[in-house]
């Protein structure tokens, strides 16, 4: 039931009202109390409860959610029920929700059940609301089990909604704290990493420049642009050039001596040379006029012979111009004391003895000179006349294989019997003549590849593919070579490797790392600091490994890395 006041209980000036509204005398009022089984505290509330359908009809009705008629049965109802008429009586708003709830089930009065209240049984109390509503009872009943039942699945739902709440908080915190020990392993690997690095002094590698690719190996011959000089009856040869140097056109390279000479007719040519020379000392020595002329020359002569022996000795300077030098000294001394003394006929018996022996040995002597720019040398092998740039590409395999093996070509009947004195070789640029077993690769004319020729050093270079043969089980490449002759100037067979190579880097198989589970190398700066640098394994070869940095120009050749193993 509604409390009368706001805190449940009325003042008698309210008790005194309440039982003149009621028509009633204190001792009716009693009595009646009595009847019902109420205090006068409850009966006060329940005497509330009748004025709040008398007072404010308008806003009873909607607090209830009855229609005008459903208000108009109930107000007829309440009449009934205690023989009263009278006017509505004056109710709040906040009265009238207290007494709402009431009906429906959901207040209970301080002290117990509102059955209880009431001084009645359960099954009265829904008899009493039944007609308060206009319901039956039974119908009442439903109407409370119904809301009974709307209001626990609202618990329920209310609650499966707490759990999930809950569930999601948990979700949530389980994440943050899996991400913060996933932080705290990697933070810790990090540092158990680079404490292990900058723990115990440990040993470095360099990183080299290495070459990587596709590789046929092979049997190879050297083909050179090069011109061999040679000549019949040569019995000795004076050298003039320095091997393997530059010479250029019209420059002695050296006197070939034929059949027929001796050093005998060299020794008859000294002998008339002694003759003039102890000739001429006697004719000085009888002079009594002083000779200017003869003394400068004589000068000239002593201080030429001394510069050569100072070369001779170790001094700096070129001794082949220097003896140039003597020689035009002596050849004018000789030129004017045969003219002074040009009436002398012992004298001039002398000279004409010295030319006629000289020119017997120059019949015997034959100068050769460059006649181009070229590389001089006096080592040949037999092959020149063969190898040169305009036969070597009409050669089969077959014959490539022969010759490779030691089987020298066929020279022309007009070069049989003859003696090779030297050969000039141009500068730049050569062929190579490569025979691959059993290979089913088909090159590419026209492409460049790189060639690796082993010998005493090994020499690296672009070869141009011009054509290739296949016949008896092997591959004949013709390749040409752009560059400097030198490396090859004194081969002629080698092994050879051809490939399409890569430049890339090079590094101990020691030098890999691996850190989360991606492989790379610890560089290690000039400050000492060591850096992780993630790469890319382009091959291994051996306890060599070829890399590639996954980020660009990151690491260079030179750059010092760790040794882990």
């Amino acid at each position: 039931m509604q409390n009368g006041g706001a805190n449940g209980s009325w003042t008698p000036e309210q008790a005194v009202q309440w039982q003149a509204a009621q028509g009633m005398t204190p001792e009716q009022a009693a009595q009646w109390q009595a009847a019902q089984g109420m205090t006068p505290e409850q009966a006060a509330q329940w005497q509330a409860m009748r004025n709040a359908a008398s007072g404010q009809p308008a806003q009873w009705q909607a607090a209830q959610g009855m229609t005008p008629e459903q208000a108009a049965q109930w107000q007829a109802m309440q009449g009934a029920a205690v023989g009263q008429t009278g006017p509505w009586q004056a109710v709040t708003p906040e009265q009238a929700a207290q007494w709402q709830a009431a009906q429906a089930g959901m207040w209970q009065p301080p002290g117990g059940s509102q059955a209880a209240a009431q001084g009645m049984s359960e099954e009265q109390w829904a008899q009493w609301q039944a007609a308060q509503l206009g319901m039956s009872p039974q119908q009442m009943l439903e109407w409370q089990a119904l809301q009974k039942a709307k209001a626990a699945v609202k618990a329920k739902k209310e609650r499966k909604q707490q759990r999930k709440e809950k569930r999601r908080n948990r979700s949530r915190l389980a994440r943050t704290l899996e991400a913060l020990a996933i932080a705290l392993v990697v933070v810790g690997g990090a540092l158990f990493f680079l404490n292990d690095m900058q723990g115990s002094r440990a040993t470095t590698a360099v990183i080299e420049s290495g070459t990587l690719g596709t590789i046929y190996r092979g049997d190879a011959m050297i083909v050179r642009n090069e011109t061999v000089y040679n000549d019949e009856g040569v019995q000795s040869i004076e050298y003039k050039a320095q091997e393997g140097s530059v010479v250029y056109r019209g420059d002695v390279v050296c006197y070939v001596y034929s059949t027929g000479y001796s050093t005998k007719e060299m020794k008859t040519l000294q002998d008339y040379r002694d003759q003039i020379k102890d000739y001429q000392q006697t004719l000085l020595a009888g002079e009594t006029a002083y000779d200017q002329k003869m003394t400068r020359l004589e000068t000239e002569v002593v201080q030429r012979g001394l510069e050569v022996r100072s070369l001779v000795q170790g001094s700096r300077g070129n001794l082949i111009n220097q003896e140039s030098i003597l020689a035009t000294a002596i050849d004018q001394r000789q030129k004017y004391f045969r003219s002074k003394y040009s009436s002398d006929m012992r004298l001039n018996r002398l000279f004409d003895d010295e030319e006629t022996q000289q020119q017997r040995i120059d019949s015997w002597i034959k100068q050769r000179a460059a006649t181009q720019e070229s590389i001089i040398s006096f080592y040949t092998d037999g092959y020149e006349a063969a190898l040169t740039p305009d036969r070597f590409q009409s050669y089969t395999p077959a014959e490539v294989r022969a010759m490779f093996g030691g089987q020298k070509p066929e020279v022309a009947s007009s070069e049989r019997g003859k003696t090779d004195i030297y050969r000039l070789v141009k500068k730049n640029n050569y062929a190579v003549l490569m025979l691959i077993r059993n290979s089913v690769w088909t090159p590419v004319e026209g492409t460049a590849y790189k060639l690796k020729l082993e010998q005493f050093a090994n020499t690296t270079v672009d070869a141009q593919v011009l054509s290739y043969t296949r016949a008896s089980g092997e591959l004949l490449l013709r390749l040409a070579v752009i560059g400097d002759v030198t490396p090859v100037l004194y081969m002629r067979t080698c092994q050879a490797e051809l490939g399409e190579y890569a430049d890339g880097l090079l590094v101990p198989a020691g030098a890999i790392y691996t850190q989360n589970e991606q492989k790379g190398v610890v560089r290690i700066n000039q400050d000492g600091t060591q850096v992780f640098i993630p790469v890319d394994i382009v091959s291994t070869q051996g306890d060599k490994v070829f890399i590639s940095a996954i980020q660009t120009g990151i690491l260079s050749q030179g750059q010092t890395v760790r040794l882990f193993r």
